[in-house]
C-alpha cells in the first residue's frame, strides 16, 4: 500500500470518530524506530500514522529540515509499498517561523496532514495564522490540524508553556468555525515530555463538553490529545469516547530506544570494552592482548534489531489500548 494523502487519513479518523476508536500518532526521527513501528502496525492489522516535528526533521536532514523531511518522506513511502495497511505522516507542531517549510511540504506533498501550532499566540493570532495553513493547503491532498489552548511541559526541544490553559469549549467552536481546521488538539490536562499517569488531572469531562459544542454547532471535527505519553490504558480509552481519534506517543518510544540501547550493551560490556589493564588500542583492534571485542556484539545492526523489537511491542500494545487493531481500511 503506497503513502498515503490526508484525503485518505480523513477519511480513517471519521471512521475511527463514528466507532469510538482513535489512532497512536507516533513519532519519528529515523529507521529504527520507524521499522519498529511498520512491524506492528502490520502484526495488529492497524492503519499507522507516523509524525516528524521540526526538530526530527532537521536531525534527518543533518540541520536542514526539508532535505530531511524528504528522504524519511520517501523512505517512508517506499517501505509503505512492502505492507498493506494504510501509512501516513503528520509533521507535529509545526509554527509560524516554519512558513515556508510548511509551504513546501505542501507544494511537494512530502506528508499527509500539517499541524499549525500557534496557540502561544492570541487567540485572534491564531486564527490568523492557522487560516492561512488551511487555505494554503486547499487542493493540496493536505489535512491540517491546529491548537487551541497550552499544553504544559517540554515538546520538540523546547520548552511548550509553564502551565497548562485549559481549552474552552465555546472558543473550540469559534475557531474551528473561523479557520477551517480538520483536527482540533485541545488542551485538557496532558502534558509534553516525561510525565505520570497518576499525576495527570485528565479532564474527560472538558473533552466531552468540547466534542458535544463542536456537534451541537455542525462540526464533526477529531479531537487531538498532544503530550499522551504518561497516559494509562484507563485513561487512554475513557477520552476515545468522547471525540478523541489521535493520541501523540514520542517521549515513550524514545525511553524504550534508550533502555533497549543500554541494556544490550550492558549485557555485552565485557565483549566490546576492554578488560581493566588492557591498553585500549582500538586502532590496531588491541594488537597487544590476546583480548579482542566481539563484532556480533558490537554491529550497530544487532542493537537495532533489539530497538526495533522494543519498539514493535511497545506500539502493539498502544494500538491495542487506541482500539487501532484489526481496523485498517486497506487491509484484507
Amino acid at each position: 500500500m503506497p503513502f498515503l494523502s490526508g484525503t485518505e487519513l480523513e477519511k480513517v479518523y471519521s471512521e475511527a470518530k463514528e466507532s469510538g476508536y482513535g489512532f497512536i500518532a507516533s513519532n519519528i526521527a529515523e529507521p529504527n524506530t520507524l521499522i519498529g513501528l511498520f512491524e506492528a502496525a502490520e502484526e495488529k492489522k492497524s492503519d499507522l500514522v507516523l509524525q516528524m516535528s521540526n526538530s526530527a526533521s532537521k536531525f534527518a536532514g543533518d540541520g536542514n529540515p526539508l532535505t530531511g523531511l524528504r528522504a524519511m518522506s520517501n523512505y517512508i513511502q517506499e517501505l509503505a509499498e512492502n505492507y498493506d495497511f494504510g501509512a501516513f505522516l503528520n509533521m507535529d507542531h509545526l509554527k509560524e517561523s516554519n512558513m515556508d517549510f510548511i509551504k513546501a511540504t505542501i507544494d511537494e506533498k512530502l506528508a499527509s496532514s500539517i499541524m499549525i501550532d500557534a496557540s502561544k499566540k492570541t487567540f485572534e493570532e491564531n486564527v490568523k495564522i492557522s487560516k492561512e495553513v488551511v487555505d494554503y493547503a486547499q487542493g493540496s491532498g493536505i489535512i491540517i490540524e491546529g491548537e487551541l489552548g497550552k499544553i504544559k511541559g517540554v515538546e520538540d526541544e523546547e520548552t511548550a508553556s509553564a502551565e497548562a490553559f485549559y481549552t474552552d469549549p465555546d472558543e473550540a467552536v469559534e475557531f474551528v468555525d473561523r479557520t477551517g481546521i480538520d483536527l482540533l488538539a485541545v488542551s485538557v490536562g496532558t502534558q509534553h515530555g516525561v510525565s505520570k499517569g497518576k499525576d495527570i488531572e485528565l479532564r474527560e469531562d472538558l473533552v466531552k463538553k468540547i466534542d458535544d459544542a463542536l456537534t451541537d454547532a455542525g462540526f464533526n471535527t477529531p479531537l487531538v490529545l498532544h503530550g499522551s505519553s504518561g497516559l494509562v490504558e484507563n485513561q487512554i480509552k475513557k477520552v476515545l469516547d468522547f471525540g478523541v481519534c489521535k493520541l501523540n506517543k514520542d517521549t515513550r518510544y524514545q525511553y524504550e530506544y534508550a533502555r533497549a540501547a543500554y541494556e544490550f550493551y550492558a549485557e555485552h560490556k565485557d565483549s566490546i570494552i576492554p578488560p581493566e589493564g588492557v591498553k585500549d588500542d582500538r586502532e590496531g583492534f588491541f594488537s597487544d592482548t590476546d583480548w579482542s571485542p566481539v563484532k556480533s556484539d558490537f554491529d550497530p545492526r544487532v542493537v537495532s534489531r533489539k530497538i526495533r523489537g522494543e519498539v514493535k511491542k511497545t506500539a502493539s500494545n498502544l494500538f491495542e489500548q487506541a482500539g487501532s487493531v484489526n481496523k485498517s481500511l486497506y487491509m484484507e
